[in-house]
């Protein structure tokens, strides 16, 4: 696929015509990683935008004693990168990133990007747009975190991100949501025996949303 084209596939520069498109090409390019590896490490700082084109990224964090803290996935066709400043030449990784899955991206120069269209007032909105649902995703971990008990943890995860829920083993749910897996267990049978959820060949479909989200909804606002 040439690169304008896998440019024009990003819904975030949808709004771009011909012309841009070729100018942001021409700072632009694309990387293909495989399953496992990692883009960056927390506390790396590049001058590159980034966006997953293909494949799955995992979000985390380390503690002190090197046990991983799961933060959130990224799918394809969202931006990667973590911005503390439109103004910034540099950008700061917050957390690590490692591919789940064999990735491409597509990596676009910070400065020229912000020359060429930020500062005239090209996609600027998109990108704050971006930066908001980002702080909002941020809040929603803390939650997790912090303030949600087992049950609000699936009952969120169920809600927000059912087909990874699905294609994971449930001791790799257990994980991420940082709860026993005889707790994720008990959680997942309780909401099934609510009829909130029905269990089949461990599939789980959700057969009340709104009990779902009231599960949740109102905790740590």
């Amino acid at each position: 696929m040439l690169l304008e084209d896998t440019i024009k596939d990003i819904e975030f520069f949808e709004e771009l015509n011909e012309k841009q498109v070729n100018t942001l090409a021409s700072f632009s390019n694309v990387s293909t990683y495989p399953k496992n590896s990692i883009l960056y490490y927390e506390t790396e700082i590049n001058n590159k935008l980034m966006f997953l084109v293909d494949g799955l990224i995992k979000i985390y964090k380390v503690d002190k004693f090197g046990n991983e803290i799961f933060l959130y996935h990224i799918y394809k066709n969202s931006m990667i990168s973590e911005l503390s400043s439109l103004d910034s030449k540099e950008i700061q990784c917050f957390s690590n990133a490692e591919f789940t899955q064999d990735s491409t991206i597509l990596v676009v120069d910070y400065e020229k990007f912000k020359e060429n269209f930020l500062d005239k007032n090209i996609l600027t909105s998109k990108l704050i747009e971006v930066l908001l649902k980002k702080s909002q995703q941020f809040q929603c971990i803390i939650n997790r975190e912090l303030v949600f008990d087992a049950t609000a943890k699936v009952a969120f995860m169920l809600t927000q991100d059912l087909d990874m829920f699905n294609q994971l083993k449930r001791q790799e749910v257990s994980f991420m949501l940082h709860i026993q897996p005889e707790t994720l267990s008990r959680v997942l049978k309780r909401l099934s025996r609510n009829k909130t959820i029905s269990i089949q060949n461990s599939k789980v479909t959700i057969l009340n949303k709104e009990e779902l989200v009231s599960i949740f909804k109102g905790i740590g606002v």
